[in-house]
């Protein structure tokens, strides 16, 4: 499993672990009850603190993604990756609004908008085109 944290992105570093591990399940890279880092390694790996990582666990726990089996550590729960990736769509979609709200409040085009995600998109790298 490979996580990337942004010490720059706004959103918390909790939260950037919980998405890329919600990510890694719905790309079917992690499987269900293939074991997850223990916390501790977890946080050595990403130099952070161990209850930064404890804190993204239990959130992936409480929304029922993993579970933790005591002494042993923890697993990917058994998922419906549609659902999981449905949820995904929408909370995408909603972002997508506020874009095209703010696109239309700065009198972009559509041509316009629809260019500068092509060259967002295009600058994120081609091994995720398509995906």
């Amino acid at each position: 499993m490979n996580i990337n944290i942004n010490q720059q992105s706004p959103q918390a570093i909790y939260e950037q672990i919980v998405e890329q591990i919600k990510n890694e399940i719905i790309r079917g890279s992690v499987a269900e009850k293939d074991a997850l880092p223990s916390i501790r390694t977890l946080a050595k790996e990403l130099r952070v603190s161990v209850i930064t990582t404890k804190r993204a666990y239990e959130e992936l726990e409480k929304d029922g993604l993993i579970y933790s089996v005591p002494g042993k550590g923890f697993f990917v729960a058994k998922q419906n990756r549609n659902i999981l990736r449905e949820n995904k769509v929408r909370k995408i979609e909603d972002i997508m609004s506020a874009v095209i709200a703010e696109c239309k409040g700065a009198e972009l085009t559509k041509e316009e908008a629809v260019d500068m995600l092509t060259l967002l998109w295009e600058e994120e790298g081609e091994d995720n085109e398509g995906k």
